[in-house]
């Protein structure tokens, strides 16, 4: 029979006689480690290409021509409801693009949700991709639909318009350069103020006013 010891030294592991390099070891796992952190997350990959698309396309909302002249009619019926059929939607497009290029997403999408809940489409297509930079997939679904399907019997320019975004944020994530203006400092503070003022009980920056409108007027204006 044999002994303890003697099965203790035939399960015995072989050793490399020429010792363990604690060096080279090191150096292996910091080279996985490096070609790991090297091959970007998909899911992370695609939230920043949304959110940078969507920057895209919000300054190129906010600089088109008529784009003061819509927020100008939104804040001319301070009390009426925001949900109200007189609503200019493409008023709520531009003030929501306004809002989200100056740090305020939770209004944007709330302002966003109103007019592409009136069938603007181009506001759905914002949805889409804010909810993807969010990594919210199932929504960012839902108002891709709403963009590529004739839900609301949305106008035909819509579809064009939003040809001309797309090619637009190809360019720019290409390339580099940026077609349209981001918000000036003075806009921005307008918009705080805004914030500012809401009510307590709410969240939402409220609806614009004439002094916004007009600093828009002069920012189209440039």
């Amino acid at each position: 029979m044999n002994t303890i010891d003697g099965l203790l030294a035939d399960a015995r592991i072989a050793t490399n006689r020429e010792g363990f390099d604690v060096g080279a070891a090191l150096n292996r796992l910091a080279r996985d480690a490096a070609a790991a952190s090297a091959r970007p997350n998909p899911d992370m990959l695609r939230a920043a290409q949304a959110r940078q698309r969507l920057s895209v396309v919000c300054r190129w909302i906010l600089n088109k021509p008529d784009a003061a002249d819509h927020v100008d009619r939104l804040a001319q019926e301070p009390d009426t409801p925001a949900d109200d059929r007189q609503l200019d939607v493409d008023g709520a497009l531009v003030f929501a693009c306004l809002l989200y290029l100056t740090g305020h997403p939770e209004s944007a999408q709330f302002w966003w949700q109103l007019a592409a809940g009136a069938g603007h489409r181009a506001a759905a297509y914002c949805l889409h991709l804010h909810h993807l930079a969010l990594g919210e997939t199932r929504e960012a679904r839902h108002w891709l639909h709403e963009v590529t399907d004739d839900v609301l019997d949305s106008e035909a320019p819509d579809s064009a318009f939003l040809a001309t975004l797309e090619a637009v944020a190809m360019y720019v994530r290409k390339s580099g350069t940026s077609l349209a203006s981001a918000p000036t400092g003075s806009l921005e503070m307008e918009v705080d103020r805004l914030a500012t003022a809401k009510a307590d009980s709410c969240i939402i920056v409220q609806r614009p006013d004439r002094r916004l409108a007009d600093l828009l007027h002069d920012f189209t204006r440039r």
